[in-house]
């Protein structure tokens, strides 16, 4: 292959890539970089415990924190904005002593839930099964 022909190569990536039967074949390169940001923001594991816990209604900041095991209050903050940023919750701000803030999935954040549920529902009903493959994994490699 020639320089010429291996920059080609490098410069149309995605086309390349779409000559493989798979899901990415029949999405358009403009498309592409929005579905992975879509699929970034939705599939971390702080938006999906987010989303869930939102599913019963308007929750006050502070009790998201205490439902969600782990989190840090930076990464609360940061997650509950770009999920604000994207339309999946809406922050409401309450004019009292001391301010209160409710966060509540929006309607197109509501479309996502089943989704984010049966996620969460698969990984609960799998999990010794993945921890046991993991354990062989690690045993078989010497990881």
């Amino acid at each position: 292959m020639g320089t010429e022909d291996l920059r080609r190569a490098r410069t149309n990536v995605r086309a390349n890539v779409r000559r493989v039967p798979g899901p990415c074949a029949q999405w358009k390169d403009e498309d592409a970089d929005f579905i992975r940001e879509v699929l970034d923001l939705v599939g971390d594991k702080w938006s999906v415990l987010i989303i869930g816990t939102l599913a019963d209604g308007p929750i006050r900041y502070s009790h998201l924190a205490d439902a969600i095991p782990g989190i840090s209050q930076r990464m609360l903050t940061l997650t509950l904005k770009h999920l604000q940023r994207t339309g999946l919750i809406n922050r409401t701000s309450y004019p009292e002593v001391p301010p209160r803030v409710e966060y509540a999935l929006t309607e197109l954040g509501t479309s996502l839930l089943s989704t984010v549920l049966a996620l969460a529902a698969w990984s609960a009903d799998h999990h010794a099964e993945i921890r046991r493959r993991q354990a062989a994994y690690d045993r078989d490699t010497g990881g």
